[in-house]
């Protein structure tokens, strides 16, 4: 039987790059690729001097990097670091970008939409106003195994309606199965046992803003004020948007898409079928870790995906591209 690599190289060659969100990021990441490719420091300097703080030494410390408001631009320009060498070293233009939450800044940013000076300054604080959302509310957010979409937000609206004081929804549908809740801890815990009633799992995750529901509407004006004030230019490459999971071709509907993904939830699962429907073969994870790779294999329809933040995990990409 003809491998992975063997099937893709009988095909026309078709790229999409994606963009990796919060949770993606470690202490550390892309220490690695240093050794061989000055572009990430140089990139790191410059996103640094835009945001006025080092990021390279935040990447080194733990306690700042969980921290939403530097976990987002240091994630954001270790995506553009790697962008940068991707473009030096892939012959073929890709057909889309994506990126997760978060990650559609990384992608916006690399098809010239927005500048990385602008995009660092613009997710900081994204950040800041996602934490002052919930000063003083006890939230948390839940990963949902083995229940359909539609399960898992009945589940929510059963929570909102029958437990006093609860605010929870679906988050982020990120692949078959898997099902993120988001909300204040009252939700959250009514839903995890809800779950486990029905024998699946709900794993807690830790993090320190529960993105994507209703407790981030108050950041929502904030964010449309921020984006309002910054230049955004026709994309080089078609970004597919979280929100609707298509493509966005103006200023205002890129804009737009940008606020409302704030309490909304990302259909990353919508976004990879649309890939899979355009005949996409090949998924480039541009970024710290591997986390959207993982997901591409739970998809209904799965694409060969390639993590690119290690220097055996580029070598691999460029192995089955050559």
């Amino acid at each position: 039987m003809a491998s992975v690599p063997d099937m893709i190289k009988k095909q026309p060659t078709r790229i999409a790059v994606m963009f990796p969100g919060q949770g993606s990021q470690v202490v550390g990441m892309l220490s690695e690729l240093t050794e061989t490719y000055p572009e990430i420091r140089d990139t790191f300097a410059e996103a640094s001097t835009a945001l006025g703080e080092d990021l390279w030494e935040i990447c080194q410390d733990e306690d700042r990097l969980n921290q939403t408001q530097y976990t987002q631009p240091a994630l954001l320009t270790a995506s553009i670091a790697v962008w940068r060498i991707l473009q030096q070293k892939i012959k073929d233009k890709p057909c889309y970008l994506a990126g997760h939450s978060l990650g559609e800044y990384s992608a916006l940013c690399a098809a010239g939409v927005i500048t990385l000076a602008d995009a660092v300054k613009l997710v900081h604080k994204r950040g800041q106003l996602m934490q002052e959302a919930v000063i003083g509310i006890d939230t948390a957010m839940a990963a949902v195994l083995g229940l359909e979409d539609h399960r898992v937000e009945n589940l929510c609206e059963q929570a909102t309606e029958h437990v006093d004081d609860a605010i929870v929804g679906a988050a982020n549908f990120n692949s078959p199965g898997q099902v993120v809740v988001s909300g204040n801890a009252a939700g959250v815990n009514a839903v995890i046992d809800k779950v486990q009633n029905t024998g699946k799992k709900a794993i807690p995750l830790k993090v320190s803003v529960p993105s994507h529901c209703a407790l981030m509407a108050p950041a929502t004006s904030a964010l449309a004020e921020e984006l309002a004030a910054i230049q955004f230019d026709q994309a080089t490459i078609p970004v597919i948007q979280n929100r609707h999971a298509r493509v966005e071709t103006s200023a205002t509907g890129i804009k737009q898409a940008l606020t409302e993904q704030l309490s909304e939830p990302v259909l990353w699962s919508k976004t990879m079928q649309e890939l899979a429907d355009k005949q996409i073969n090949i998924l480039i994870e541009c970024g710290s870790g591997n986390v959207l790779s993982n997901l591409a294999k739970r998809q209904a329809h799965p694409i060969a995906s390639y993590p690119t933040d290690k220097p055996a995990r580029l070598d691999k990409l460029m192995e089955v591209l050559s």
